[in-house]
């Protein structure tokens, strides 16, 4: 077993362990016990949500079945929330025996599907603004009656303001969170039901009008978050070899397969400047010169789909590695 970073085949997921512990207990100060449900969709790690639940957090959302599945299995069942619209639950109705599960329906499909399949409480999915899933907040109401009519207990609502959390200047992410969480609101005055699920990594401090926070990003962060007004630490990195090295530039053997890209490149440390990012290579325009065989550490611009291409991320202190953890909730 690799001891030390050097040791590692490459590119290979690295967690900066005091970053990460940082960013937890930061979390749990600003948004303790159950004002915070994690989405384990950005990191994908059940042994970093236990990580999560040891401050406090028990309460976990699922953006998958096989998320939900993997964190019953590990023990982190307290309160399951599946987050995203499904039509099929007979899998979450296995696990019913070891975890609360809630599902989110938005529509009178998924409503049947939850009570054909045997599930037995429901949040209702509110459109705030982001063109995805989500019924308009007229129609919640009449949703909620529909479950209830099926046997369902209805928890209340959710809506996800996802068209705001990253935006940079802070405040318009406030206005615009306030607008989309009257929407809900509203929603939720015709639900009812003790729970108002909402927010992310670039609103948790922002989202007062909901009662839990659906955030993910802030315990590994990334560019994208990072370029925000956030006391979130960068705590995950992309290790790479140097396998080609030139007057004019250099090249490491990370590339699309092991980056999520959708926000752009990645960055990298000590001044080195991306320049391309192809299949196996990154192409890069180093600050002062490296040489073949020499590490370097890569930023992720977006950390869900970076974690997602990893099968185990490695814990580290410096150059020396603590621990290595199983991405062990990737799939559906």
């Amino acid at each position: 077993m690799a001891q030390r970073i050097h040791d590692l085949v490459t590119p290979a997921l690295l967690v900066d362990a005091a970053r990460l512990q940082r960013n937890l207990d930061e979390m749990a100060r600003a948004l303790p016990r159950d004002r915070l449900r994690p989405h384990v969709k950005a990191h994908k790690c059940t042994a970093l949500a236990k990580r999560q639940a040891a401050t406090g957090h028990r309460a976990f959302t699922c953006a998958t079945i096989r998320e939900m599945e993997g964190m019953a299995v590990a023990g982190l069942g307290d309160d399951l929330l599946l987050a995203n619209e499904v039509l099929d639950c007979s899998r979450l109705a296995a696990l019913r025996d070891r975890a609360r599960v809630t599902v989110a329906v938005d529509s009178e499909e998924t409503v049947e599907v939850a009570s054909r399949d045997g599930m037995g409480e429901v949040l209702i999915d509110v459109n705030v603004g982001l063109p995805r899933c989500g019924c308009q907040p007229d129609q919640a109401g009449r949703l909620a009656d529909l479950a209830r009519s099926r046997g369902l207990e209805v928890r209340g609502v959710m809506g996800y303001e996802g068209h705001v959390v990253g935006l940079p200047d802070r405040g318009t992410r406030e206005f615009m969170t306030e607008e989309s969480m009257k929407l809900l609101l509203r929603a939720h005055a015709d639900v009812g039901g003790p729970l108002i699920s909402a927010g992310g990594t670039g609103t948790f401090d922002i989202n007062t009008w909901a009662t839990e926070i659906q955030a993910g990003s802030y315990a590994l962060m990334d560019t994208a978050y990072g370029e925000l007004d956030l006391p979130f630490r960068q705590a995950v990195f992309v290790l790479a070899a140097v396998i080609h090295a030139s007057p004019t530039h250099a090249v490491a053997n990370a590339g699309l397969k092991a980056f999520g890209m959708d926000h752009g490149n990645p960055s990298m440390e000590d001044g080195h400047q991306v320049f391309i990012v192809s299949d196996e290579h990154v192409t890069f325009l180093p600050s002062e010169p490296v040489r073949v065989g020499d590490l370097v550490r890569f930023v992720p611009a977006h950390i869900d789909p970076t974690v997602a291409y990893h099968e185990r991320m490695h814990v580290v202190e410096g150059d020396e590695i603590l621990e290595t953890w199983p991405v062990d909730l990737r799939g559906w």
